[in-house]
């Protein structure tokens, strides 16, 4: 009985997360079953990579449960964390491109995460029948380089608190959960820091400032945004 409502559990996750999917959005019922019929479940454990940079692209994913993270490694061997990504979010979209390309950033599973893949050959295949696939692939791409366009406008346009400030305010919008208290985030004062491109000192001692405040908790591991309001504030 538990194994039947863990399956029926399971199954309505990985519906929530297909309905809010931008990959599949606006196909008809039709085409979305024949994309979801050409893909398989993989289920990844936290901290593994399923993808590494420099890795032949041959494999596009869509996150049905759990959440991830973009990371770049420099010539110099600095790991730069950069976009996060939650359920119905896709990562690997360079295998849609008609040239073989390789993964620019690599990715990781922050949590327990379910995931659907599809090969190359395959999603290339159903592009080709259903532009509207393709449009919407380009869509999420754009969404990417307007965060990191205003990710570069914010580093040199903005002052280390704004710049935090911008960080974590987006977090706590995209990845944030509600709560009676305020918006948790699981964010450590390094990851914020590495993503604001301030020094963990620098990220320390601000944080420290806004939480006299009354603006921010922390605990081990987690950000509690008690007053969007200043931070927006901060941000503007």
């Amino acid at each position: 009985m538990k194994e039947r409502q863990d399956g029926i559990a399971a199954s309505s996750i990985i519906a929530s997360a297909i309905e809010r999917s931008r990959l599949l959005e606006g196909l008809t019922m039709s085409d979305r079953a024949s994309v979801l019929a050409a893909s398989s479940k993989r289920c990844l454990k936290a901290n593994s990579v399923p993808i590494h940079q420099g890795d032949k692209a041959e494999t596009l994913f869509l996150i049905c449960n759990g959440r991830a993270r973009h990371f770049y490694i420099t010539p110099q061997g600095k790991k730069i964390l950069l976009f996060w990504l939650t359920e119905g979010q896709i990562f690997g979209g360079s295998a849609l491109l008609s040239t073989p390309a390789e993964y620019l950033v690599g990715t990781e599973i922050l949590r327990d995460s379910c995931l659907l893949i599809w090969p190359r050959r395959a999603i290339r295949s159903l592009a080709a029948r259903i532009p509207r696939l393709l449009d919407n692939a380009l869509s999420v791409a754009t969404d990417y380089l307007t965060w990191y366009l205003a990710a570069h406008t914010s580093l040199v346009s903005h002052s280390a608190e704004q710049r935090l400030a911008h960080v974590l305010v987006t977090f706590a919008n995209g990845f944030g959960r509600k709560t009676s208290d305020g918006i948790c985030v699981d964010l450590t004062n390094e990851q914020l820091a590495n993503a604001a491109n301030v020094t963990p000192f620098t990220a320390s001692r601000i944080l420290s400032s806004w939480q006299r405040i009354g603006a921010v908790a922390k605990t081990r591991g987690q950000l509690m945004l008690l007053s969007p309001q200043q931070l927006f504030a901060i941000n503007s």
